[in-house]
């Protein structure tokens, strides 16, 4: 099958990127696939980091990807059209999560449907953006009505773009694992005198946006100091006002038991903070995906996390993690020193391993397959 792709790719940053890569490099095995990725993606004042721009040393990345399209020169989307005909793919594959890519993709897929015979496909990573605004559905549904095919991660996202498009031809796969971090073999005790710290280690992990529900955690580290010591890493750039869980942390008192590393981590230190970690927390109070779970997977950590999005359809209550209810500081405490005194951390991430072939690229692929030649 020939195949157009379009998407972010290095040298920007984040899991939408990654994914992208990732999907290229999986289809390559057995299509003949085209990938044009941005030159540019969000204007400055737009994005809410410091910089979209990945400052990896060791990056990910792929031969033979067209960086050409700029999200803010019309021309370029024409361009990447252009292309597409001379190509003449038999299908077009977009990623969807946020609306302001509707005037980009919207175009561009526009111009596929009427002007060659390829199918449209959106991987739709977030059907409606998170802390999404009145007009995001709208743009979003303007947008997904130029697809012929979606896929989903989650039971939630299913049900948001059926409500959209009801009769959207639509196929459910997990979000595959993030397996490409690990560069080397760290042992815990190393990344722990890497970061300084000792003992039982909690890990929150990713950008801090208010969906994320960190306050939860914060709250409830005191009441897993009642019972259990341990030690909270907060890693990853705030796309919030930073001073506010710092008010919260000081007010608890518990400012000696939480280390805040306030940045985008590069790849090749993402293996340290888990290697560090024992547990990763995701206590978001809504959401409907997350690369976080497949990214700790891949190191074969357990995930608490709450009971929203596609959380409980991959995490096994038990068993690779835990479930609480979202917005509840005591679940989350009370699991946490579950885990720890009941000793099934072996047990957990042997769980882990067996379950990683749940979330292969093959059955991203796979997904792919069965609906371009259905």
């Amino acid at each position: 099958m020939k195949i157009c792709l379009i998407g972010p790719s290095y040298p920007f940053r984040g899991g939408i990127a990654h994914h992208t890569t990732l999907l290229y490099r999986n289809l390559r095995k057995k299509h003949d696939v085209t990938f044009y990725a941005f030159k540019r993606q969000y204007p400055r004042w737009m994005f809410p980091g410091r910089t979209d721009v990945d400052k990896s040393v060791t990056v990910i990345n792929e031969e033979g990807i067209e960086k050409i399209l700029d999200s803010l020169n019309p021309l370029s989307w024409w361009n990447v059209f252009r292309r597409i005909k001379k190509v003449n793919p038999d299908l077009v594959i977009f990623p969807w999560w946020v609306s302001f890519w509707t005037l980009q993709f919207g175009t561009i897929a526009s111009l596929v449907r009427r002007y060659t015979k390829a199918k449209v496909l959106f991987i739709c990573h977030n059907v409606i953006a998170h802390e999404s605004r009145v007009m995001d559905g709208l743009f979003t549904k303007l947008v997904l009505n130029r697809g012929d095919y979606f896929i989903v991660h989650s039971n939630e996202d299913l049900k948001n773009l059926k409500s959209a498009l009801p009769n959207a031809n639509v196929k459910k796969t997990f979000h595959p694992t993030y397996d490409v971090f690990h560069f080397r073999n760290i042992s815990k005790e190393y990344a722990q005198r890497r970061l300084n710290v000792d003992g039982n280690i909690l890990l929150f992990f990713g950008f801090v946006r208010p969906y994320k529900g960190l306050r939860y955690l914060i709250e409830a580290l005191p009441l897993i100091l009642e019972r259990l010591d341990v030690t909270l890493l907060v890693v990853g750039e705030f796309w919030e006002n930073k001073e506010h869980y710092i008010r919260i942390i000081k007010r608890l008192g518990i400012i000696d038991k939480i280390k805040i590393v306030d940045e985008y981590v590069p790849n090749e230190d993402v293996g340290i903070y888990f290697a560090a970690s024992d547990i990763v927390v995701l206590p978001y109070v809504s959401g409907t995906g997350s690369g976080i779970v497949q990214i700790a997977f891949a190191f074969n950590k357990p995930v608490v996390a709450t009971n929203v999005g596609c959380l409980p359809e991959v995490i096994e209550d038990g068993k690779t993690g835990y479930l609480v209810s979202p917005g509840s500081a005591a679940e989350i405490a009370n699991v946490i020193v579950k885990f720890f005194q009941s000793k099934k951390d072996e047990a957990f991430r042997e769980n882990v391993k067996k379950e990683n072939f749940r979330f292969s690229w093959d059955f991203l692929v796979g997904a792919i397959e069965e609906l371009a030649f259905s």
